[in-house]
């Protein structure tokens, strides 16, 4: 990430920039509100199938613990890790900004850790955790987050290798706290 950091996060942007800048408003709405909202949805829904059926399946389970997992680590890379590192993002560098750490004057919109990495990776964490056969094709999906993250100009590269380590080692950890303490 240090390598990523120093020495190619900026020229990847330039090049990126200069490929698919003509595109930038083919973004728009898949913000990550988008994402909490939907995950949101899911819980709520399982919270009403538990209360109806008594009871939820083993995969239920499951994808609840991942999005609440999922959430919780969104929460806090946006209230404490954006805020402690304070790096602007690929934008900004673009228009003149340093690419550097601002200590404790970063935002929620701050750019390291990647917000949509943490909650793709700590959802994906809980799964890999408890479902060993989904690590590759949810690595493979991590991998294209990572990708079109870059590619839209949202992110360095550093942003979302710091994002995806903290969101998979989230899930990982939720994912194995639940086996430890469930019958």
């Amino acid at each position: 990430m240090a390598i990523a950091f120093s020495y190619l996060d900026v020229a990847i942007a330039r090049r990126v920039y200069d490929i698919f800048g003509q595109f930038r408003g083919l973004t728009a709405g898949l913000g990550s509100a988008a994402f909490l909202t939907l995950e949101a949805t899911v819980v709520l829904t399982l919270v009403l199938i538990r209360i109806v059926h008594g009871h939820l399946s083993p995969f239920r389970e499951a994808m609840a613990l991942a999005c609440l997992t999922s959430m919780c680590a969104y929460a806090i890379n946006t209230s404490v890790l954006k805020v402690l590192f304070g790096v602007l993002g690929p934008v900004d560098v673009l228009q003149g900004a340093r690419h550097t750490f601002n200590f404790l004057h970063g935002n929620q919109d701050s750019s390291f850790p990647s917000g949509h990495m943490v909650l793709a990776g700590a959802f994906a964490g809980v799964f890999v955790r408890l479902y060993r056969a989904s690590v590759l094709p949810l690595s493979a999906l991590l991998l294209v987050a990572a990708a079109l993250l870059i590619l839209g100009d949202w992110h360095f590269l550093s942003d979302v290798v710091a994002g995806a380590f903290v969101g998979v080692s989230a899930g990982l950890l939720a994912g194995e706290l639940w086996i430890a303490h469930s019958d």
